[in-house]
């Protein structure tokens, strides 16, 4: 673990959605391939938010007060600006940028200059179960 950067302990591959996704859309998404949280992409691919179960159990709380509930979308709704880390970042120092930010998740970008392409995510979850198992010996 001393030297293990973020690409040895990510999630591969992503799910996203668009800004204009409505909330019923991400719903049914993170519902249907059992995931905690959408990365939203605008039209060039780039990463622009996270929208999370949270953030809608937490929508859908205030909902009553919202006027146009029907109209809106992950924008309205997502985390931002995408806290990211490249693959290449150390797993300690992730580590600490979850904890400092007290966020559950790091969007996992390519390293192409101002581009934020989304590659993968790094989650308390995924740090969860490798400490777990390798106090297990696994």
């Amino acid at each position: 673990m001393k030297n293990d950067t973020v690409k040895e302990w990510m999630h591969r591959g992503v799910v996203s959605c668009r800004p204009d996704t409505t909330v019923e859309e991400v719903a049914e998404t993170m519902d249907s391939s059992d995931i905690s949280a959408l990365v939203v992409v605008n039209e060039a691919g780039d990463a622009v938010g996270v929208i999370s179960r949270t953030d809608l159990v937490n929508a859908r709380f205030v909902q009553p007060y919202f006027k146009h509930w029907r109209g809106m979308t992950a924008e309205h709704l997502m985390s931002k600006p995408v806290i990211c880390v490249t693959p290449e970042t150390g797993i300690k120092d992730a580590a600490e940028l979850l904890r400092r930010r007290r966020i559950h998740r790091l969007v996992v970008v390519e390293d192409k200059g101002k581009r934020m392409r989304a590659i993968g995510i790094l989650s308390i979850t995924d740090l969860a179960r490798r400490v777990n198992d390798a106090s297990l010996g696994r």
